[in-house]
């Protein structure tokens, strides 16, 4: 008998909702409440934090939660440590359905930082026209750089002023087209772009415009994480699921491990 919270928010979240509802599992989609507008689902859904770790092992315990599936986005990282110390208390098996991260390729200007204040400390230095393609969670940090002029591009249109004196923006929703986004960066004359390594192909647009026409990119990498079981696609989502979810021991040197890709549909 499946009880599943699915902690969702992403592409892959959303297919894995439906796959499970084609499936007649049973399944409670939570969204974090960052989005005004989030899509609909066919599941029952639940919106907001749990409170912490607390929170969540109660939520656990007092809804009979049989699986736990984090499939937050790779940079929820307070979300998904909650979610594996929250697991490990109830021992409810947990899996990470994530998109690995983009890599760089020829051709591409990257600078790698490893997280919000080491980019912000990057910006230091002469004005320039900039895509911030962070979502609004972060923009404050950035007004310690107040020099440059930002393009922001939002999914929901922003219910005060952006905290940011130079900037433009943009609302729109992915998924993005190379030939949009080139014109994007054309039009506002960015000289330079700064996004999380989210993965995925949703948003990589903007690193194959950022690519063709030279522009350098701060990259920011993924917060670390908890060792936990993890997969890329939902095809692997659902063999876990229908092998029993068990999550075997870590191994001594704290490495990932639990890895499938492309096997066979559950």
């Amino acid at each position: 008998m499946y009880n599943i919270l699915l902690l969702g928010g992403t592409t892959e979240a959303n297919v894995l909702a439906q796959a499970l509802a084609d499936r007649g599992l049973r399944a409670t989609y939570s969204y974090a409440g960052r989005v005004l507008t989030p899509r609909a689902q066919p599941l029952p859904v639940r919106i907001g934090g749990f409170g912490g770790v607390d929170g969540l092992i109660r939520y656990l315990q007092e809804t009979g939660i049989t699986h736990l599936i984090d499939a937050t986005h790779p940079f929820a990282g307070q979300m998904s440590r909650h979610a594996v110390q929250a697991a490990a208390h109830c021992q409810v098996p947990l899996l990470a359905l994530t998109r690995p991260p983009w890599q760089a390729v020829s051709g591409d200007r990257w600078h790698c930082v490893a997280d919000i204040p080491a980019a912000v400390s990057a910006l230091a230095g002469p004005p320039q026209r900039i895509m911030l393609a962070l979502g609004r969670m972060h923009l404050p940090d950035f007004a310690a750089q107040p020099q440059h002029h930002y393009l922001l591009r939002l999914v929901d249109e922003p219910t005060a002023p952006p905290p940011l004196p130079r900037h433009s923006v943009v609302v729109d929703r992915g998924p993005f087209r190379v030939e949009g986004d080139i014109a994007l960066l054309q039009a506002h004359r960015i000289e330079r772009v700064v996004c999380k390594n989210a993965g995925g192909s949703g948003a990589a647009a903007k690193l194959a415009a950022a690519r063709t026409l030279g522009l350098p990119v701060l990259m920011i990498d993924r917060p670390d994480l908890p060792p936990r079981t993890t997969v890329h696609d939902v095809e692997a989502a659902l063999h876990w699921l229908a092998q029993g979810a068990h999550v075997p021991p870590l191994p001594a040197d704290g490495t990932e491990r639990g890895v499938y890709n492309q096997l066979p549909r559950a």
